[in-house]
């Protein structure tokens, strides 16, 4: 997975697989998805990203499985 930003446009790119994208879906005015053949999730478009996903910090936190 990458994350890009672009400050020029304050948009934010997550990519989660180098899949071949099939189609493009907005989820809201300034969320977009990008999904594949079988409808995966490939990559994610955050517009006006500053203000819509908080990116002044980002983190990354692996949860381990717990067991019951």
């Amino acid at each position: 997975m990458t994350v890009k930003y672009f400050t020029d446009t304050d948009t934010a790119l997550i990519q989660f697989s180098d899949r071949e994208i099939q189609e493009t879906k907005e989820i809201s005015e300034n969320i977009y998805i990008d999904v594949d053949e079988k409808g995966n999730i490939v990559s994610m478009t955050i517009e006006n990203a500053k203000a819509n996903a908080g990116l002044s910090e980002i983190s990354y936190q692996e949860i381990p499985r717990q067991t019951t």
